[in-house]
């Protein structure tokens, strides 16, 4: 597969991601909260503080697929070992356990605070584990791009 092309798959799969992302955090999550909140009116003092919690946990999610797209740009552009490449790799890295970590400690709080029940929070540790599944391959995707890089950079050197 060429480099444009792959770029262009890869930019159709961010914008296909951005494009759920965007219906779930700003669509479905509050009609599903409503919906909650109206069959079940002792949960209305939760809806606010989970929606802005969930709100809050699409920041990073935003960062990563810019970052994203910027990888999918230098290897349309052919550069797909830079180290421009790998820093973007690191922040997605970054973001992604970041978001975990917050995610976690969210839940936590609102679990203290009594807004959230034990099963949500258990489940939720799901959501933690891939968080940090795709933090691990990220950075180890960018120490291999950091790597070669340094290759190719000694490679164009010596011819």
């Amino acid at each position: 597969m060429e480099q444009k092309t792959l770029a262009r798959w890869l930019k159709g799969v961010l914008f296909g991601v951005g494009l759920c992302a965007a219906l779930v955090y700003f669509w479905i999550l509050p009609a599903y909260g409503a919906s909650l909140v109206e069959s079940n009116p002792e949960f209305s003092g939760r809806f606010w503080p989970w929606l802005v919690f969930l709100w809050a946990t699409a920041i990073p999610v935003a960062i990563i697929l810019v970052l994203g797209w910027k990888v999918a740009g230098n290897i349309g552009k052919d550069r797909s070992f830079s180290p421009e490449n790998a820093r973007h790799l690191r922040g997605i890295a970054s973001c992604a356990i970041f978001d975990g970590i917050f995610f976690f400690a969210g839940n936590a709080v609102l679990l203290l605070t009594d807004n959230s029940h034990p099963g949500i929070a258990l489940f939720s540790l799901l959501i933690v584990f891939a968080c940090f599944a795709l933090g691990i391959a990220a950075a180890a995707l960018s120490h291999l791009v950091r790597k070669a890089a340094a290759l190719q950079e000694q490679s164009d050197l010596t011819i």
